[in-house]
């Protein structure tokens, strides 16, 4: 069973840097684009940043962009989120996902997404 698990979520100052990291367990996810979103309580699942298999192809949601940098360690089975420049806006708790199939048009919807991880938190005070 594959599971995907994320970590280095915590608590920053405003302007600080998190590194986030997802690591699949039970089958290699070379050939799977990965994605990261983010969600607060009361609101819907938003797309942050994603990732084609190779690494060769990004997208990011525009509140991130120039900020954060997603980026994957194939032989690791990991992918990153570093998020620098932060602010209290992106506090939530973020998830990564994995695709099959990875069409940079729709990469950004949830449905997409055939595997999650269990979310770790971000909170950024300010």
């Amino acid at each position: 069973q594959v599971q995907l698990v994320e970590s280095g979520g915590g608590l920053v100052q405003a302007g600080g840097s998190l590194r986030l990291s997802c690591a699949a367990s039970g089958r290699t996810l070379r050939t799977y684009g990965m994605g990261w979103f983010r969600q607060v309580p009361g609101r819907e699942r938003e797309f942050v940043a994603a990732i084609n298999w190779s690494g060769g192809s990004t997208r990011y949601a525009d509140s991130v962009k120039g900020r954060f940098t997603i980026s994957r360690d194939s032989a690791r089975n990991t992918e990153y989120l570093q998020m620098n420049s932060l602010k209290p806006e992106d506090t939530a708790v973020y998830y990564c996902a994995a695709a099959q199939r990875f069409t940079l048009g729709t990469i950004s919807l949830p449905d997409e997404y055939d595997l999650w991880g269990q979310g770790t938190q971000v909170t950024v005070s300010s």
